[in-house]
């Protein structure tokens, strides 16, 4: 529940500042996609810059005028906020040298049981995801997925 005091607005501006950051980070990441001129006038850089745009004005805008949020998150609850990012960090860095696959299971399996799963039932929906995701990108739309080097 909110207190609508001073200390808690500081959290909402913690939100704020780490959304800026990816906004800028997006936006810098967007403004460098290289493309053939002759493509298309405006380029494929164009959506990612204008999101990065609008997300850092609505991020600007919440850091002048946080409004009350609930209190920072501590204990328990804090470890399963941070484990999701770090999860997906893990996945990335995962998906070169163990592929699409083993990336989406151990991101899926870290999730569930994060969020409660039972294990077994993690594992379980971590091998369905898995290979949804794979026959939907490999099959379905034709995209090159990587196989990881260990299964290369």
């Amino acid at each position: 529940m909110s207190d609508g005091t001073s200390s808690s607005t500081w959290v909402g501006r913690i939100g704020g500042v780490c959304l800026l950051a990816l906004a800028i980070a997006y936006g810098i990441g967007g403004s460098q996609i290289e493309y053939a001129f002759a493509s298309d006038p405006l380029g494929p850089r164009v959506m990612p810059v204008l999101l990065a745009m609008l997300l850092a004005g609505l991020c600007l805008i919440y850091l002048v005028r946080p409004g009350t949020s609930e209190r920072f998150p501590r204990g328990r609850l804090l470890a399963r906020i941070l484990a999701v990012p770090a999860l997906l960090v893990t996945s990335v860095l995962l998906l070169e040298p163990a592929g699409f696959a083993i990336s989406i299971f151990v991101m899926t399996v870290g999730v569930g049981w994060v969020f409660g799963a039972p294990l077994r039932l993690a594992v379980i929906g971590g091998v369905g995801q898995a290979l949804l995701w794979w026959s939907v990108f490999a099959y379905l739309l034709d995209v090159y997925l990587p196989a990881g080097r260990l299964f290369g």
